[in-house]
């Protein structure tokens, strides 16, 4: 139900928005469930974690490399094409580590303030 969900709707949601949709029909499927669903949809790469505020996990069914706008009175996440996005001038890397990608997220505040 839940990867059904994410699938089905292709757009960012919270645990939160996916355990209110689950349970919408009156169902009862956990917090924990759904926690536990999207950790481990996360840890095995089919859903990716994005973190656009420091209380709110946004789950991602598109895996591909992208970037996002995160408008902050909405709280609506928006994909960037990671064509419209050149990051340069990265420090070097630590020693022994490899670049595993970059992931930028664009903060949004209405009226230009």
């Amino acid at each position: 139900m839940i990867v059904r969900l994410l699938f089905a709707r292709a757009m960012h949601m919270s645990a939160e928005d996916i355990f209110r949709l689950v349970n919408a029909e009156n169902r009862r499927v956990s917090k924990a469930t759904v926690y536990n669903t999207l950790g481990l949809l996360a840890e095995k790469g089919v859903i990716r974690e994005v973190i656009a505020d420091p209380t709110r996990i946004f789950y991602d069914p598109n895996t591909s490399p992208h970037h996002h706008f995160y408008d902050l009175a909405t709280g609506e996440l928006t994909d960037i094409g990671p064509e419209q996005i050149h990051v340069s001038g990265l420090p070097p890397l630590p020693s022994g580590t490899s670049l595993a990608g970059v992931e930028v997220i664009v903060r949004l505040r209405s009226g230009g303030k």
